[in-house]
């Protein structure tokens, strides 16, 4: 059973690690132009935009 803990420990922080990663990613300022971008698609396609609610007819 001790290799299973082992295990399971190593996993755990693995994770923590890569999570760590993709949060310094997700908040790096080199990312921050590409992300405002995607950030504002929603709201460029005036075409879209419906008067009910988001219903389309």
């Amino acid at each position: 059973m001790d290799l299973v803990n082992e295990l399971r420990s190593l996993v755990t922080v693995t994770l923590f690690i890569l999570f760590l990663g993709i949060a310094a990613w997700a908040y790096s300022s080199r990312n921050r132009s590409a992300f405002d971008e995607a950030a504002a698609l929603p709201f460029l396609d005036e075409d879209n935009k419906t008067s009910n609610g988001g219903i389309r007819e």
